[in-house]
C-alpha cells in the first residue's frame, strides 16, 4: 500500500524493531531509508541485505536503501521515524534539528522516558523540534521478528496531528499490520514505558518458581498501577485497556521473546542487569526506565509498589526474593485502591 506521495521515509535505528519496521514499510510498496549510528553494522546490512545480528534470514526488499550518512538521509526524507533507545532518543533529535527541513515530521515507536528528566517522548521531541512539530507515537504489543516474518499483528498509532496519523495509517496498514489509531500519546507513552518493568518484575517471580498465579497477580496490579501514573499525566484511562496498555503489558510479561522478562529471569538466578545486557548484545529498556518512573511517581505522589521493587534490586542490591516478599507483606486494602 502506497503512501499519499510515496516520498522516502527514513528509519533512524537498525537494531530489531528498527530493522524489522524499515522492512514492513519497504514491502508496502514505501521508498525507505535504513540509518544506524554503528559505521560496521550499517556496512554489513548494506552487504548482506540483512540484520544477522537481530534478524537474521530475513531480506531486505529492494526499496529499502541503508545509508550511514545522517544528513543525506534527512535531506532526502521529511518523514522520520525515530527507533532507538529512549536514553538516546533526546541527542538523536538533537542531530535531526540540525538538518533543517520545511515540512519536518516525527513518529517514534521508542518505548521508554527521557533520561535524566523522566519526560515523556513528545516533550523532548516538542522542547528540541518546537511546538508546531507534527508527531506520533506507535506502540503496542509487537515482537520484532513477528513484525519481520509478516505475521498477524495490531498497533496503536497515536497522534494530535490528524492529517499526520492518516498518512502514516497508509504508510503502516497492510492486511498483516493492523493499524488502530487514539489522540492519547500520553497514554500510548506510558503504557509503552512502563510495561517493560513490570515485564522483569513477572520474570523475577517465574525465575523464582512462583507460578501462574503470581504472574497474573503482578500484570493485573501492575496495570493497575501503570494506570494511576498514567491518568495522574493525563492520560486516558481506556487506553490502557487496549493495545498499547493491557495488549503490550501481557506479550512483554508472558512471553521470553522480551529481553525485559529474560532479564527478570536473569535476576532471580543471581545474574546483574549489566552481564545479562553485555550477553544479549543489547539495552533492556526497562532497567533504565524503573529508574525514570519511581523519580516521577515519587515526585507526583503515585503508589507504584511492583516498580518500586523491581527499582530497588536494579539499583539498591536487593535480594530478588526479598523484593518479592516486601510485595506479599504489604497491608490489606481494597481491589479498586
Amino acid at each position: 500500500m502506497l503512501g499519499t506521495d510515496n516520498k522516502a521515509i527514513a528509519v533512524l535505528g537498525a537494531g530489531s524493531w528498527g530493522t524489522a519496521l524499515a522492512v514492513l514499510l519497504a514491502r508496502n510498496g514505501q521508498q525507505v531509508l535504513l540509518w544506524g549510528n554503528e559505521g560496521g553494522h550499517m556496512q554489513r546490512l548494506s552487504e548482506a541485505r540483512q540484520n544477522h545480528e537481530f534478524l537474521q534470514g530475513v531480506t531486505f526488499p529492494d526499496s529499502l536503501q541503508v545509508c550511514g550518512d545522517l544528513q543525506q538521509v534527512l535531506n532526502q526524507a521529511d518523514d522520520v521515524l525515530l527507533v532507538v533507545p529512549s536514553h538516546a532518543f533526546r541527542s538523536v533529535v538533537e542531530r535531526i534539528a540540525d538538518v533543517p527541513a520545511a515540512q519536518r515530521r516525527l513518529v517514534w515507536a521508542t518505548k521508554g522516558l527521557d533520561s535524566g528528566t523522566g519526560k515523556l517522548l513528545h516533550e523532548v521531541a516538542c522542547d528540541v523540534l518546537g511546538n508546531e512539530l507534527p508527531y506520533a507515537v506507535l506502540s503496542g504489543p509487537t515482537f520484532a521478528l513477528e513484525v519481520a516474518e509478516g505475521l498477524p499483528t495490531a498497533v496503536t498509532l497515536a497522534s494530535p496531528h490528524d492529517m499526520f496519523l492518516q498518512d502514516l495509517v497508509k504508510r503502516f496498514y497492510n492486511k498483516n499490520f493492523r493499524v488502530y489509531t487514539s489522540d492519547d500519546v500520553i497514554g500510548v507513552e506510558v503504557g509503552g514505558a512502563v510495561k517493560n518493568v513490570l515485564a522483569i518484575a513477572t520474570g523475577m517471580a517465574d525465575g523464582l518458581g512462583f507460578g501462574a498465579n503470581t504472574r497474573a497477580a503482578l500484570v493485573t496490579r501492575g496495570l493497575a498501577e501503570m494506570m494511576r501514573l498514567g491518568v495522574a499525566l493525563g492520560g486516558q484511562s481506556e487506553t490502557f485497556m487496549g493495545l498499547a496498555g493491557l495488549g503490550d503489558l501481557v506479550l512483554t510479561c508472558t512471553d521470553s521473546q522480551s529481553r525485559n522478562r529474560r532479564l527478570g529471569l536473569a535476576l532471580a538466578q543471581g545474574e546483574t542487569a549489566q552481564q545479562f545486557q553485555q550477553s544479549v548484545g543489547q539495552i533492556v529498556e526497562g532497567v533504565m526506565t524503573a529508574q525514570e518512573v519511581v523519580t516521577v511517581a515519587e515526585k507526583m505522589g503515585i503508589e507504584m509498589p511492583i516498580t518500586t521493587q523491581v527499582y530497588r534490586v536494579l539499583y539498591q542490591g536487593l535480594p530478588v526474593r526479598e523484593a518479592a516478599q516486601a510485595l506479599l507483606e504489604r497491608s490489606q486494602k481494597a481491589e479498586s485502591i
